[in-house]
């Protein structure tokens, strides 16, 4: 109890360690407060089954059917739980050689999720490629800072998206890592590459001003940290002002605890990233009071298998 206790203080918002204090273990079943829970995924590479035993590090573990029944148990404890995937959905299993982007599409849609955006990988087979497979998507893919105007992908993603329940407002975004000198040019032919960080200064202010969203939250394939001076989903967290939670990508980065940091306003923002292959299932819990301020945000990330 110690440990948890602990944990809570540490990714507190506002008075959380007050209101733990005062309401262990059940404050989420308090009238007066609103808990949304955010489930979240990244790299997961077409795993669609379990690594195979055979895998001396992650033999028997991962995979998106079994993470299914992880996600439908946890929907069941909280209705108010939404869904998002930050890239690389494509390639890495050779269900992705024989069924391209159909098959990962169509089973991540009967998982529910409520949106996803596009990783660097989604590009392996051209734009064409991505053109062919989002016949099979049942549900939002964003792109915020590739600009596709010049392109047969042209209107296909969202900028943006917001959602609604018990009364709160959430927006999402998302962004992409600069395409150039990682994936051929052929495969992405007059894409343009938007700066990533005057995007979200511009998108965040958009969804909380405009869109009078209670949560902002980024879905990002730009990568954790780097040594190099490249955006990244720190620097990403130190110069934006209205986003409260970065799901990350790209870097399969494995945070079993997720990071809380400030951004450029000194005002806490959670960065948090679940490796790849759908080993780990990333959760957010939000607790917001009635006049809609986020009292508390707790992390966990849940084992898949």
């Amino acid at each position: 109890m110690s440990n948890r206790r602990k944990f809570i203080q540490q990714l507190a918002w506002g008075s959380a360690g007050f209101l733990a204090a005062q309401y262990p273990g059940s404050i989420y079943a308090k009238d007066n407060f609103v808990q949304i829970r955010i489930l979240h995924t990244n790299d997961m590479h077409c795993h669609i089954e379990p690594f195979p035993e055979s895998d001396s590090q992650n033999g028997g573990k991962g995979g998106m059917t079994r993470l299914s029944g992880i996600i439908e148990k946890i929907r069941m404890e909280n209705p108010n739980t939404f869904l998002f995937d930050a890239g690389d959905m494509f390639q890495g299993t050779p269900y992705f050689n024989y069924y391209k982007g159909e098959l990962v599409l169509k089973i991540m849609s009967k998982m529910g999720y409520d949106a996803g955006t596009i990783g660097n990988h989604e590009f392996d087979n051209g734009l064409e490629g991505i053109k062919e497979a989002l016949p099979f998507v049942g549900f939002p893919i964003l792109s915020g800072n590739y600009d596709f105007s010049d392109t047969i992908l042209n209107g296909s993603f969202l900028t943006h998206k917001t959602f609604v329940k018990e009364g709160i407002k959430i927006g999402l975004y998302a962004l992409g890592i600069e395409l150039d000198g990682l994936v051929a040019k052929k495969n992405f032919q007059e894409t343009r590459y938007l700066n990533p960080v005057k995007t979200a200064q511009k998108m965040e202010l958009f969804l909380k001003e405009e869109k009078k969203c209670d949560l902002v939250i980024c879905l990002s394939h730009l990568g954790l940290e780097y040594q190099e001076k490249k955006v990244s989903d720190r620097i990403l967290a130190s110069e934006t002002r209205c986003t409260d939670l970065i799901i990350g990508g790209h870097t399969h980065t494995f945070l079993n605890d997720a990071i809380r940091t400030k951004n450029a306003d000194g005002k806490p923002v959670i960065i948090n990233q679940v490796g790849f292959g759908a080993l780990l299932l990333g959760q957010i819990d939000f607790v917001f009071d009635r006049d809609k301020k986020i009292k508390m945000a707790v992390s966990s990330s849940r084992k898949n298998g």
